[in-house]
């Protein structure tokens, strides 16, 4: 695969960093929006060629380097018998865990992530063949925090944080059976063609980075293993882990994802230089004017001559009312800047 993201997350070095954003599929885009129009979230992703073509829709709308499949970190709480409905406030469980829940409350449906697949495989046949797809899922912590999330709740958050506190025991059996869920649908991914996996640990930044790196980092390492396994290169975003980062190693992961509210100065200088590095424009610096943003992108041409095992993304997925108009100004400068490597 001829593909400049591939290459650098090889070691390879490249004339330019590679440009992609989280949440670039679909949300900023106007054919998005015409989409949205006719069908809802749910349909669109449990429909093999919308799938498709939302996935590839950043691909010819903003010309990035890669394409993220279009899916959601909830399909492993559905998964494990969970009622998720995706409403215009947002997901919700209509049968959420409570304070007296129990892992053996769950139980691991792998044939509900059969569609998936099936639209990885419709990517694959629709894409080009230098086009990498990177698949997803979401982080343990993050994904057990949702899993609280009922209609209404303004606090689930509050909820899942003190049980995780008050019942540990319960809370590393649901954490244990979310991993291992998460872990036959990393291989299943893999397995149907992803070419790079990202783990999106959103709430790593809702405890200590000393209890992230104590209870929940041992998870989320046996998932991001589950695609070295595989030979798939891994991406690793624990949001707002702050000094915790200087605990990610080559064992964890192959590349880092850093938050915007982090210097990436401050990130390449803490990291294990063997881990490379992705992120972490501010995604509001787009509601600046088109000279502002290119102030911000020179401000990271030193930057980005002197690491090779850099990848230009945000710190945090993009806000809706973006324009998109901006965010491909940003990538055609990224693409024609000469970066002096």
């Amino acid at each position: 695969m001829d593909s400049i993201l591939i290459k650098t997350l090889n070691g390879e070095k490249t004339s330019r960093p590679p440009v992609w954003f989280m949440r670039q599929a679909g949300r900023i885009l106007p054919n998005y929006m015409k989409l949205k129009e006719t069908y809802s979230f749910h349909e669109l992703m449990n429909d093999k060629n919308l799938a498709s073509q939302v996935t590839l829709m950043p691909i010819k709308d903003l010309n990035v380097d890669a394409a993220i499949l279009f899916s959601d970190i909830l399909v492993i709480p559905h998964a494990l018998g969970l009622d998720v409905e995706f409403k215009k406030t947002g997901p919700i469980f209509n049968n959420p865990l409570n304070y007296n829940s129990k892992a053996t409350n769950l139980e691991f449906d792998p044939n509900k992530l059969d569609y998936i697949y099936d639209n990885i495989d419709q990517v694959i046949k629709d894409k080009n063949p230098d086009t990498p797809l990177i698949g997803f899922c979401g982080g343990p912590l993050t994904v057990f925090l949702f899993m609280f999330k009922s209609e209404g709740s303004k606090d689930h958050m509050k909820k899942a944080i003190k049980f995780l506190y008050e019942k540990r025991k319960e809370s590393t059996e649901i954490l244990e059976l979310i991993t291992k869920s998460s872990i036959e649908y990393v291989k299943g991914q893999c397995n149907s063609g992803i070419n790079v996996f990202q783990l999106f640990e959103t709430y790593c930044g809702s405890i200590p980075c000393e209890l992230y790196a104590d209870l929940i980092l041992p998870y989320s390492k046996r998932i991001l293993n589950a695609a070295k396994e595989e030979d798939c290169p891994t991406i690793f975003f624990p949001k707002d882990f702050g000094h915790g980062m200087n605990l990610i190693n080559k064992d964890i992961c192959d590349f880092i994802s850093v938050d915007w509210h982090t210097s990436i100065n401050y990130a390449r200088n803490i990291i294990d230089k063997k881990v490379g590095i992705q992120g972490n424009m501010d995604p509001r610096i787009f509601y600046q004017d088109y000279e502002q943003i290119e102030a911000y992108l020179n401000s990271l041409t030193n930057f980005g001559s002197q690491n090779f095992d850099w990848i230009f993304n945000l710190g945090h997925g993009f806000l809706p009312d973006i324009n998109h108009e901006k965010v491909k100004f940003a990538i055609d400068w990224i693409k024609d800047k000469n970066w002096n490597r």
